[in-house]
């Protein structure tokens, strides 16, 4: 089984394909290195994916249509994990172009060459972000998702809407799962507990926004890898309960065509002064904390109903947050030799 990893130099990527390589499967990891955060720890998650003989890495920008094809011309692979988009809230209030760019021209180019190649399996990151202005807790995949509070996730949402075109068109199977906050070991340096991490050893304050008055559902890793393994195996389906002559249609499901949409979360959202605190413990220190108001584009709260993703594969999370920031913190004084 060969199965090509987009963004396999990045965070999740990294921990996905390393999760596939040791099952014994092929991996393709695509990547373009991009330096919206220090590109050497993405060659560091690369020089380590290369150790595998079963892995192959490519440089490339999803923007590049003919550098894809070549991707699947070479290689044919059978499923496809996407995972490669620019990511951030806050970075696409700055810089709009380059989410276009890779999230919606990039997310049609990949749409195009799994088409073509009749790939048995497209799945692909969406984001907890997608539900916006929600404040019916939890989120459930059933929810309208319709009112969008940044670019990032309204990138994000369009390629949930495309891939439903594609698979009713040509009956490509997708399925988009919509991450909450993921953390963990060799994570993303823009991300709240590397930032945090980071601050807190170096002696200066951290950036509390909502003033610290905000809750997220904490994902660790390797739990989110899981899920998209299992869900990888199990190619979408159309479902033959779905309704579409009802007021409000299943947007998670599909009866015309192989698609599912699907939470993938902690399930036990945390305070983020209880995340603060639990980092705290970990590091042995107390944080200066700059109180701030909240960003544009970013949300108070977000909670995943993930009970989908548990019927369909079995999906449980089992790391809690003081496990998963005590390996996160041992990662980061190894790394940096704190």
């Amino acid at each position: 089984m060969t199965t090509l990893v987009t963004g396999s130099a990045g965070f999740i990527g990294f921990h996905t394909a390393v999760r596939l390589l040791n099952d014994g499967h092929a991996v393709v990891g695509f990547d373009n290195h991009n330096p919206y955060y220090d590109p050497a720890l993405k060659d560091a998650r690369v020089r380590i994916l290369k150790q595998f003989p079963g892995y192959t890495h490519i440089v490339g920008d999803l923007a590049d249509k003919a550098a894809l094809d070549a991707v699947f011309a070479a290689h044919k692979p059978e499923r496809v994990i996407h995972l490669a988009a620019q990511a951030g809230v806050r970075y696409s209030v700055e810089n709009p172009e380059v989410y276009v760019s890779s999230n919606l021209v990039g997310f049609a180019n990949m749409l195009e060459c799994c088409r073509a190649a009749k790939v048995e399996h497209l799945v692909y990151a969406s984001t907890s972000s997608v539900f916006g202005a929600n404040a019916l807790m939890p989120f459930t995949e059933s929810q309208g998702a319709a009112h969008q509070m940044s670019l990032y996730a309204a990138t994000k949402k369009s390629n949930e809407v495309m891939a439903h075109s594609y698979s009713h068109l040509f009956g490509l199977p997708t399925t988009g799962l919509r991450f909450f906050t993921v953390y963990g070991p060799w994570g993303r340096p823009d991300m709240a507990l590397f930032k945090f991490t980071k601050a807190i050893l170096a002696g200066e304050p951290i950036d509390v926004f909502n003033r610290g008055q905000m809750t997220r559902d904490f994902t660790y890793v390797d739990d989110i890898v899981e899920g998209i393994v299992r869900i990888a195996a199990k190619p979408a389906e159309a479902d033959p309960a779905w309704r579409a002559d009802v007021a409000n249609p299943d947007p998670s499901a599909s009866g015309i065509a192989p698609y599912r949409i699907f939470n993938i979360g902690g399930g036990a959202p945390v305070p983020l002064m209880d995340y603060i605190h639990t980092l705290e413990n970990c590091l042995g220190r107390n944080a200066e904390l700059n109180l701030l108001p909240m960003q544009p584009g970013d949300v108070p709260a977000t909670a995943a109903d993930t009970s989908a993703l548990k019927a369909a594969v079995g999906y449980a999370p089992s790391t809690p947050v003081s496990v998963g920031v005590a390996r996160f913190v041992e990662w980061y004084r190894d790394y940096f030799g704190v």
